[in-house]
């Protein structure tokens, strides 16, 4: 059965997926017809938000298997891999919105075309755009932070520039009722520059994850004032940290009495790793190394 943190992820994915199947099918639809370009951009990206989603379901349904002798820390990494796919597909679709609508700001301004403004219909789509994505913005970044869940957190990005791009064509569609044509497509190509930050900011965070950047500055300091006080331990030496999805792994090297015999610094380590533990949810093993400190 899924944990209850895979169950939050799952709503939020699934929720984001129907949420952007209503918008793809508005977009399109009433930016064709309405003759708002820059809706209409914003539309397919909401198709191609749509295909991100069903990846990072399929994706995040494969992450919660359980442990096997090839994987021993779990598959939480592929959440990690399909926060590298969402941002691939992001730039992918900013490149191709941008070019689209560079091109048609260029025939209305060259007057190879007329354009006397979008219907207002459009313009109802795109503020009831705005509206939702905010509300997507806050409850998907709520269950990311609560779950630390990196494909989750992708998709929270994504809604948050969702917003900036629906408040975009908003004011494209606004400005080209009111005899500015050329705004319109131009708007869709702002949309296509906020996407494709978007999928920069996307492979940063999953790149790094990866690549395992360390435990980082504020998790070392809370290791070391846990392990500090503790009986016997003299010195802490090293600390490295390796992600698996959300959780981490520690390996540490800690200095003891030298004259203290094999089982009494055996209890030592047990007892740093269950300290660690019982802190710090995320922590699933801990591999301690003892010798005997160096004196003073």
């Amino acid at each position: 059965m899924p944990t209850r943190r895979e169950r939050r992820g799952l709503l939020a994915i699934n929720l984001g997926m129907v949420s952007n199947i209503l918008l793809a099918g508005l977009k399109t639809s009433i930016g064709a017809l309405g003759n708002s370009p820059a809706l209409l951009a914003d539309g397919i990206n909401s198709v191609a938000d749509v295909t991100y989603y069903v990846l990072v379901s399929f994706f995040v349904r494969l992450a919660g298997k359980p442990a096997d002798e090839e994987h021993p820390y779990g598959h939480r990494q592929l959440e990690t891999i399909a926060g590298l796919i969402v941002g691939a597909f992001v730039l992918v679709t900013a490149i191709a919105i941008f070019w689209d609508a560079i091109n048609d700001v260029y025939t209305l301004l060259a007057g190879h075309e007329t354009f006397h403004g979008a219907a207002l219909a459009t313009l109802y789509v795109a503020l009831f755009t705005v509206l939702l994505k905010v509300w997507l913005t806050w409850f998907t970044l709520r269950i990311s932070r609560q779950t630390h869940n990196t494909a989750v957190l992708a998709l929270a990005y994504d809604h948050r520039n969702d917003i900036v791009s629906a408040l975009a064509v908003t004011i494209g569609i606004t400005l080209g009722r009111l005899g500015y044509p050329w705004v319109d497509p131009l708007a869709g190509a702002l949309v296509a520059v906020v996407i494709f930050r978007t999928g920069l900011d996307i492979l940063r965070e999953s790149v790094a994850d990866l690549m395992e950047t360390g435990p980082g500055h504020e998790l070392e300091r809370d290791i070391r004032a846990l392990i500090t006080p503790l009986p016997g331990v003299r010195q802490i030496e090293e600390i490295h940290a390796h992600s698996f999805g959300p959780y981490l792994v520690i390996n540490m090297t800690i200095g003891i009495d030298g004259g203290l015999s094999v089982y009494e610094g055996d209890a030592i380590a047990s007892e740093v790793e269950r300290v660690l533990k019982e802190n710090n949810e995320y922590i699933r093993r801990v591999n301690v190394h003892y010798h005997p400190a160096a004196k003073d």
